[in-house]
């Protein structure tokens, strides 16, 4: 499958699981200075953000503030509370991937 990263509104979703995947999820994301996608989990999967235009911070609970500028990637552990904060005059943009995460 291909995607093109063309997204009328903030979020628009790129992979929704299953039929789709096994148990993968992907969407594009835009902000806008100023703006955050708001406090949320991922239960039990762990995610990774791949930071396309501008930079932000990334906001994980019992952890300092992480910034980060595009080219780049954030982790995101399973079952932590996170926040996505766009700190720059642009808008931000990236791609998340939410997958089960494996016991090690």
């Amino acid at each position: 499958m291909t995607f093109a990263l063309q997204c009328p509104a903030t979020e628009c979703p790129l992979l929704e699981g299953p039929p789709q995947t096994a148990g993968m999820r992907s969407g594009f994301v835009r902000l806008e200075p100023g703006k955050s996608v708001g406090w949320h989990s991922t239960g039990q999967n762990e995610e990774s953000l791949v930071i396309l235009h501008g930079h932000g911070d990334a906001l994980i609970e019992g952890r300092p503030n992480q910034s980060f500028a595009a080219p780049g990637s954030v982790y995101i552990p399973p079952a932590t509370r996170h926040n996505v904060t766009n700190t720059g005059s642009e808008t931000l943009e990236y791609v998340f991937v939410v997958a089960p995460a494996r016991p090690s």
